[in-house]
């Protein structure tokens, strides 16, 4: 071999050594990106977990109640709602009884603070579902305010001045007097699944905006599965090409970009001005975000439609099969595992919408649970939006807590996307 080919045999070698020195170093810049971006979602899954975790239970006081219909104005007969007794009363006689203290007019507020101002709706819950217990005494546990259970759960700390407190010594000594006299235990809270939205932290739940966010993806699914999958079938199989559905095609595209506020103004515009339908319905909602989720379903449908054997449509043809047959018994069963993706994927994004339902009034304060479509309600995002602009330190956990929920719910949705797709994809 002469110098010439030797140097060449060189070079030759060293753009081999240069090329797979690229791609160890693209390898290992994709490694990095991936542990970076894993680090980043543990990271946030992480300080989600630990600020919302502690939402998840509560602190409560026992108390004896004397439920005297005499003293209380409790009137079953008369009043069957018990609407006009005074349970207010009957929590405070309560509260006193727990200390021999003889307290001022300002020391008795401060008292009474340590306890939830909705215990009286509870008692009256409680009275209501059992009217054995009139005219008898009672230890019956309620729910302390939030600034009480905040300070059993090491939110408040007790080493700074009083001044930089929300709680005074006085209202820490008498907590710590409910602790040593046996009277305060953490329960589950289960008032965060089974009540509506409340001004007090330690009566909110999410109930009411899981019901709302269930009808209104309810709605969103009867509206764009339908409409979308035929769209898609008209598109891809008997649309003929022209400039009509050309254009009609490049703006499914476009729309699948645009951002959501736009479809909310459209609601608003359209839905409320224009046909009167109400605010803060799950109706609207579900309609809303049926228009910003129609476009994804029909590209994942054209997609899956796209993606079958011609062979399929052919043998179909040739038994003597019509278009039609040909589409509803043999293109679309094969399809269905990428449209049921897609239509799953996009229910994900739009139960996690929140810009298109703030601009048709869904963010309104709901405190009860909606009982159909057409009932002013909230959803979940909009309600984490909510909580997360309240004040109130222990709405901190709570939001971080629906996060939580919220995340179950897209887990399980993107779950039932892999196993539809994988249980048709069997029959492929």
């Amino acid at each position: 071999m002469n110098s010439y080919g030797i140097e060449e045999s060189k070079n030759g070698e060293s753009q081999r050594q240069k090329r797979h020195r690229s791609e160890r170093n693209f390898r290992r810049l994709g490694l990095s990106a991936i542990l970076f971006a894993l680090s980043v979602l543990v990271l946030l899954l992480a300080t989600i977990t630990l600020r919302g975790y502690k939402a998840f239970h509560q602190h409560e006081i026992a108390l004896e109640f004397d439920f005297d219909p005499e003293r209380f104005d409790i009137d079953p007969e008369n009043d069957p709602e018990l609407r006009n007794a005074n349970f207010n009363l009957l929590v405070k006689s309560a509260i006193l009884s727990t200390t021999t203290d003889k307290l001022n007019r300002k020391e008795r507020r401060a008292l009474f603070a340590l306890v939830s101002s909705g215990a009286s709706f509870e008692l009256r819950t409680i009275l209501l579902g059992d009217l054995t217990a009139l005219g008898k005494k009672s230890k019956l546990s309620i729910p302390l305010s939030d600034d009480a259970d905040m300070l059993l759960k090491g939110a408040i700390p007790r080493e700074v001045p009083e001044s930089d407190r929300i709680l005074s010594d006085k209202q820490i000594s008498w907590v710590d007097m409910w602790l040593a006299q046996g009277r305060i235990s953490r329960v589950f809270n289960h008032r965060f699944f089974s009540n509506g939205d409340s001004r007090n932290p330690e009566l909110a739940g999410i109930w009411g905006a899981l019901v709302g966010s269930m009808w209104t993806i309810l709605i969103t699914l009867m509206l764009c599965f339908p409409i979308g999958v035929a769209a898609a079938i008209y598109l891809e199989v008997f649309a003929k090409k022209n400039k009509l559905n050309d254009f009609i095609e490049v703006n499914i595209n476009n729309l699948a970009a645009v951002p959501s506020i736009v479809f909310g103004l459209l609601g608003l515009a359209v839905f409320l001005n224009f046909f009167g339908f109400p605010r803060s319905a799950p109706l609207v909602g579900g309609m809303v975000l049926a228009l910003m989720t129609l476009p994804t379903v029909i590209i994942a449908a054209r997609s899956s439609i796209a993606a079958v054997p011609p062979s399929i449509t052919e043998a179909a043809m040739g038994m003597g099969a019509s278009p039609l047959q040909v589409v509803l018994h043999h293109v679309l069963p094969l399809a269905m595992p990428g449209v049921l993706t897609g239509t799953i994927i996009g229910m994900a994004r739009a139960l996690g919408e929140t810009a298109p339902l703030l601009m048709i009034g869904m963010v309104a304060f709901i405190v009860d649970v909606p009982d159909g479509p057409m009932t002013a309600s909230t959803v979940l995002p909009v309600q984490v939006y909510l909580w997360a602009d309240s004040p109130e330190r222990a709405f901190v956990e709570k939001t971080s807590a629906a996060i939580m929920v919220l995340l179950v719910f897209l887990i399980l949705m993107n779950l039932a996307a892999v196993l539809l797709r994988n249980r048709f994809e069997k029959r492929w």
